[in-house]
């Protein structure tokens, strides 16, 4: 149980994406979507899976 939630205060406190300071908008426009799923192949984006797979990191290939 206490490995649990050390795994989970460490994702929630450092490898999850914060907000914005008082939940303001980004200052760039957001990247249009992509609307083809055979166009993601290219962003080689590696998944980790956390805790039995409770939790998902995702990380850009180096």
């Amino acid at each position: 149980m206490l490995h649990a939630l050390r795994e989970f205060e460490a994702f929630y406190n450092s490898h999850r994406p914060h907000q914005g300071l008082a939940n303001t908008r980004p200052l760039h426009a957001l990247p249009s979507p992509i609307r083809e799923p055979d166009a993601t192949t290219h962003l080689d984006i590696h998944r980790r899976d956390r805790l039995g797979g409770i939790l998902h990191e995702y990380q850009h290939a180096a």
